[in-house]
């Protein structure tokens, strides 16, 4: 008889329990995606985002710096985008993938000029896409606050951002000749004047004025250029002008003198190199000699 009551007790205790063993068992643990890029120190090192350099100085109109060290994010489906002016654009998958991405879309590098007032910051050197680096162009646009309006990617690896900010309302905001040091606003006047007297062609004239520019840091010659991971190749060779190709001969001349002189001090038979002539490398393409007669003819 007391067993009946222990029965009936376990049966209710299933029909209560029961749903929510099953459930238990059926349960999956789901990771939260690791999407909060470069200043997360929850993450570990190993997982947060690696740029492959640091960023270029502070440059430009003063009245810019005070957005360096601030970040301004903007959702669009599901990517995240944040822009920190003078530092780096990077991008957020806001998904619950185990492997969500996250990645570097640019670091600070240069400003755009266009008739003489600066138009962009260009954000380059970004994570490896293909062959070439991602590179970002952030347009500046007059805003009643200071927030990432727009992104795009117009062609593939390469976004295209408006920031709207109160700081470029005012028409001469953006203008390249205040933001310039007296001495190279003096160069600048010189330039001016050189072109008006026609001492100088509208060519010269823009190459001086760019030297100019590269000079107070707002644009990077074009040998300061991060080369690509497609011209890297040829870059390599290091034997790009006449310069470098004689400084590469000279360099292998010492380190074949230094390998002869090793092998004589071990009594290593060697055969010394000797270099060629042109007519000796043309072979049997250069025509045979002809003697005199020949040449005038006095052949029979």
């Amino acid at each position: 008889m007391a067993a009946r009551p222990a029965l009936g007790w376990l049966r209710l205790w299933l029909a209560v329990c029961g749903p929510v063993l099953a459930g238990a068992a059926k349960m999956k643990v789901v990771e939260e995606p690791n999407a909060f890029g470069l200043n997360n120190p929850f993450l570990p090192q190993t997982s947060r985002l690696q740029p492959k350099r640091e960023p270029s100085p502070l440059t430009g109109p003063a009245h810019l710096f005070r957005l360096s060290g601030k970040c301004f994010s903007l959702v669009e489906s599901t990517y995240k985008y944040e822009f920190c002016p003078f530092h780096n654009v990077t991008q957020h998958e806001q998904t619950f993938r185990w492997n969500a991405y996250s990645g570097v879309l640019g670091i600070w590098h240069e400003w755009e000029i266009n008739n003489n007032t600066f138009t962009a910051m260009w954000m380059r050197d970004g994570d490896s896409c293909r062959s070439h680096s991602r590179q970002s162009k952030v347009e500046l646009t007059c805003g009643k606050s200071n927030r990432l309006a727009q992104v795009s990617e117009p062609s593939t690896c390469m976004y295209a951002l408006t920031f709207e900010t109160p700081l470029v309302c005012h028409p001469h905001s953006l203008l390249v000749y205040p933001a310039l040091p007296e001495a190279l606003q003096l160069r600048w006047d010189q330039v001016e004047q050189d072109l008006a007297d026609e001492l100088i062609t509208h060519q010269g004239y823009e190459k001086l004025l760019r030297a100019v520019f590269e000079d107070a840091g707002y644009l990077k010659a074009p040998g300061e250029s991060e080369p690509s991971q497609q011209d890297g190749a040829t870059g390599a060779l290091g034997a790009e002008t006449l310069e470098s190709c004689s400084k590469a001969r000279a360099e292998l001349s010492k380190e074949v003198q230094r390998l002869t002189r090793l092998l004589s001090q071990h009594n290593i038979l060697h055969e010394r190199p000797t270099e060629t002539s042109h007519s000796e490398r043309l072979g049997q393409r250069s025509p045979p000699a002809r003697t005199t007669e020949q040449l005038h003819g006095n052949v029979l």
